[in-house]
């Protein structure tokens, strides 16, 4: 190594369960450089998202450290000679890329196309709660089921949303109500109030039949169905409640073929979201940062609140990422899990 400043990171070189000393480990690295586009942010929050543990864990034996996280919150260290909508001390936010080290660092080198303003009125912890779940709802919203960004532009229409209180349903919810949609959302029951509090009009028991609970609210189809979870499990519940030209989308990988044939007639749309999409393809890269300076505006202005539901605050190292991760990893969380207080 040379005799630059080292930087604190967090990372491991083989995916290991969680509960073992090496699944995260801190370590010294190499001060990074921002060249081009390139913003070098100082980290100072970041959270731990389903797509952290997957990753770890699929994560083959390597030589070379390996550094995840995607969700953060830091100060602008330094720009690279390109940059232009950013400067030294600017305050930012981003859900960065899969293609380069990620948030549990120190310092991170992000383009600046995928970063926006932070929120001035949330915590930093509350901002580092929302660029990966938010930016993987607006898009499905925005980008896939063609709904136009601004207050009521779709008032009259209706949305189911399968698994409406994790992470990206929590945001969905809201920018769905924001978009004057008539919001239904499934759940386990003790999370009603959460759904009533992020905009659900209309709270679902997934343990009960979906069809019927439905009859008794009077709304049996839909114009927008967004299913935050292993859609084969919903597919023929949900087959027979899309409107004709209605859209649906999904967030989550599958391992078998989706019979589709029978909304050829009525020509129904089936989106896939990726947020990783564009990063990792190189595609409209600016609309990520236009949609966080979005997100950031609906969060100033308080129409969307944030989905903090857990915070380690004694800094970030890899004691308190296992910790987090094992709240990610039990499937059991409300909301997100997000670790500050420096490295």
């Amino acid at each position: 190594m040379s005799e630059e400043k080292k930087i604190h990171a967090i990372g491991f070189f083989e995916g290991l369960p969680i509960d073992d000393p090496n699944s995260f480990i801190d370590t010294l690295e190499e001060m990074p450089k921002a060249v081009g586009r390139d913003l070098l942010i100082k980290v100072e929050a970041v959270s731990v998202n389903p797509v952290d543990t997957k990753l770890r864990q699929t994560a083959r034996k390597s030589n070379a450290l390996r550094v995840l996280g995607f969700d953060a919150v830091g100060e602008v260290a330094a720009v690279g000679n390109e940059v232009e909508n950013f400067k030294v001390g600017d305050q930012v936010f981003y859900a960065g890329t899969t293609s380069r080290r990620g948030s549990n660092q120190e310092y991170q080198i992000v383009d600046e196309r995928i970063v926006a303003l932070a929120p001035e009125k949330l915590s930093t912890e509350e901002a580092a709660a929302l660029p990966l779940t938010s930016l993987t709802a607006y898009e499905l919203l925005f980008d896939k089921f063609n709904i136009v960004p601004e207050k009521d532009s779709a008032k009259g229409k209706s949305i189911l949303v399968i698994n409406g209180a994790g992470g990206v349903g929590s945001v969905l919810n809201q920018l769905a109500k924001w978009a004057g949609l008539e919001v239904f959302a499934t759940s386990n029951p003790k999370n009603f109030d959460w759904l009533a509090k992020v905009g659900v009009d209309h709270p679902l028991d997934y343990h009960q039949d979906l069809k019927a609970q439905l009859r008794e609210i009077g709304t049996e189809t839909f114009d927008y169905i967004a299913v935050l979870f292993d859609i084969t499990k919903y597919l023929d519940t949900i087959k027979t409640m899309i409107n004709p030209f209605g859209h649906v989308g999904t967030i989550v990988g599958i391992k078998e073929p989706l019979e589709l044939a029978e909304w050829k007639n009525k020509s129904v749309s089936f989106d896939w979201e990726y947020m990783f999409a564009k990063t990792d393809y190189g595609y409209d890269l600016e609309s990520q940062g236009q949609a966080l300076k979005t997100i950031a505006k609906l969060a100033d202005d308080g129409i969307l609140i944030p989905t903090v539901s857990k915070i380690y605050d004694t800094g970030i190292n890899a004691d308190n990422l296992k910790r987090a991760t094992k709240d990610v990893e039990s499937g059991h969380m409300l909301g997100k899990v997000v670790i500050s207080g420096g490295f």
